[in-house]
């Protein structure tokens, strides 16, 4: 049942439940980019190339929050960060000819992004 509110007290009680709203919203933000970022570096050390394991063990997410209350995860590669790049793309040899890239950092991106779209959707709806 709606409860009534006085023509004076309409713009307070706007603000208001926009505000719950806006807190509801960052929380479920919040909690799925960490889940994301999770899983998104879970996909990218099991996809990972493995001669000595040192490359696959050095997958870890950095967190950063500023003031504004916004939040960022990285997901990278704290080992050996210098050969994501050429793991990923592929480089060439010393004696001629080129080693073929090993895709395991694009399909954890292209997870990631349809992942959060689809959680946010679902946890806003």
């Amino acid at each position: 049942m709606a409860s009534r509110i006085a023509v004076g007290d309409l713009a307070r009680a706007v603000n208001e439940a926009m505000s719950e709203y806006r807190d509801l919203t960052e929380q479920a933000l919040k909690s799925a980019v960490t889940e994301v970022a999770k899983e998104t570096k879970d996909i990218a050390k099991e996809k990972s190339p493995t001669l000595s394991g040192r490359y696959k063990k050095g997958w870890a997410t950095k967190k950063t929050d500023n003031a504004s209350g916004q939040i960022s995860i990285t997901v990278y590669n704290r080992n050996r960060p210098g050969l994501t790049h050429l793991l990923e793309k592929g480089h060439a040899k010393r004696g001629g000819g080129r080693v073929s890239g090993i895709p395991h950092i694009a399909p954890a991106e292209e997870y990631a992004v349809e992942e959060l779209e689809a959680r946010l959707r679902r946890e806003l709806s």
